[in-house]
């Protein structure tokens, strides 16, 4: 059975990740385009990275722009929503009838809206994603560091307000166990954002524009791989734990 739900974990992941590439090229790829052609025009490059050499400001794309757009773009995020399918139906195994007498689909859907909150909506909040030309080059590193940190913070923290949430339950019922455990992460999540530092690298002509139109595309990007994927994997799971659930049934 956890061979059946991983293959069709990745398989709802497949499709999560053409359906999120689709939104991502219709509503995304504009932005890029437009933020690419102020960093090639040099006003924001000099701007807000003026000790750059004149040399990499003229550096020769490896990877052609059509490519990186489209079969690049679908490569990356169905290589993305494969993975975290994978991932989702481990969870989920682990999962199913530990959150009480809940469907599958349920139980999928419960996991997917949790995953997407604690792994992408709150490290966004804290380090909004930025398009070309917004950012300095000799910082990426540490911006890298800084998000997937926070990341990790906000995964580890959401995996023990479950675990603590489930025991709280217990005691407390559903509904103030749930409210205790979620009220637990946002404090240390808060607490955890209130003391890692701030990145502020958009420099001050920079559209407003442009960015909004970014960073709301990569918010609907998420929203589609994540709904799709929580959507897509409960149909299958419940499809997968159907004729085993009527067995027992019939034994009994």
């Amino acid at each position: 059975m956890m061979k059946t739900l991983l293959v069709r974990g990745m398989l709802a992941g497949l499709i999560a990740g053409v359906l999120a590439f689709g939104f991502a090229y219709a509503f995304g790829e504009p932005s890029v385009t437009t933020a690419i052609g102020l960093e090639e025009s040099g006003g924001h490059a000099h701007s807000h990275d003026a000790g750059a050499a004149p040399a990499e400001e003229h550096e020769e794309e490896l990877v052609p722009r059509d490519i990186q757009s489209t079969v690049g773009l679908l490569t990356g995020v169905v290589v993305y929503g494969v993975a975290i399918g994978g991932l989702l139906s481990l969870a989920f195994a682990f999962a199913q009838g530990r959150l009480g007498n809940l469907r599958p689909r349920l139980t999928a859907l419960l996991l997917t809206g949790g995953a997407f909150a604690v792994v992408f909506l709150v490290p966004f909040l804290k380090y909004p994603a930025n398009p070309p030309a917004v950012g300095q080059a000799g910082t990426i590193g540490s911006r890298t560091e800084l998000y997937f940190g926070f990341v990790a913070v906000s995964l580890l923290a959401g995996i023990l307000a479950t675990v603590f949430g489930r025991k709280l339950a217990d005691r407390f019922g559903a509904w103030s166990g749930f409210l205790l455990a979620a009220a637990g992460y946002l404090v240390v999540i808060g607490v955890v954002a209130w003391l890692m530092p701030v990145v502020d690298e958009v420099p001050a002509e920079f559209p407003a524009s442009t960015l909004w139109s970014f960073r709301t595309a990569s918010i609907g990007t998420q929203v589609t791989l994540w709904l799709a994927l929580g959507l897509a994997f409960g149909a299958f799971a419940e499809k997968a734990l159907k004729p085993k659930k009527a067995a027992a049934v019939a034994a009994s």
